[in-house]
């Protein structure tokens, strides 16, 4: 495969990928169409990967595991963001807050990049995003934030997104785990972490241990 995964990255397997044991009808179909997984944020001590299988509409997800040796191509969040929409496609409003908040997050100092509908679209070139899509973000923040300065940027990029009539989603991911910058932008001395044990309340996202 070539590099460790991350939450969100994006999949292409190969066509030799066996069938997922105990999947639903739908999820052969959905990889014939777009041979594509996401990777989720778990563990497994043989080695395997975690990742989700979306179908054609939003109930349908399913979960998995897969050996790396069937992964052909790795995509993630950052390497999206320098992919462009079908040109047909290009007018759909997750799309066009896309571009327009682009300069705002490269001025974060931060790798970020699509991932949801939007990344789904951008990797595999199969149509996913719809006019009422949101934009799901993720934003690699090693460093500590402070909420001073996640509060601009969450401000700025909820101007953005109400100027195009569409809503967006800024996942933060630190190595402890990924917390939602609205979260974090208010006030409040916690934030809810989700992290490959699960999902705990914290007070500091860079120090998981430091739980409520």
């Amino acid at each position: 495969m070539g590099r460790a995964v991350s939450p969100h990255d994006l999949l292409r397997l190969g066509p030799d990928t066996p069938a997922f044991a105990d999947a639903p009808a739908w999820v052969a179909a959905s990889l014939e169409r777009a041979p594509f997984v996401v990777v989720r944020r778990a563990y497994d001590l043989e080695g395997r990967i975690a990742v989700g299988i979306r179908g054609a509409v939003r109930s349908e997800r399913f979960g998995s595991w897969i050996d790396p040796v069937h992964v052909r191509e790795v995509l993630s969040p950052e390497v999206l963001r320098m992919k462009k929409p079908c040109s047909t496609r290009a007018a759909l409003a997750a799309f066009r807050l896309l571009g327009t908040i682009t300069p705002i997050c490269d001025s974060s100092g931060y790798a970020w990049g699509p991932a949801g509908s939007v990344g789904f679209e951008l990797a595999s070139g199969c149509p996913t995003v719809t006019d009422t899509s949101d934009l799901d973000l993720v934003m690699r923040a090693p460093e500590p934030l402070s909420r001073s300065i996640a509060k601009k940027l969450f401000d700025a990029l909820s101007a953005a997104a109400l100027e195009h009539k569409t809503r967006i989603d800024v996942q933060i991911e630190t190595c402890e785990g990924a917390f939602s910058l609205a979260e974090f932008a208010r006030s409040g001395a916690h934030v809810m972490l989700r992290s490959a044990d699960g999902v705990k309340l914290v007070t500091d996202p860079w120090q998981a241990s430091r739980t409520a």
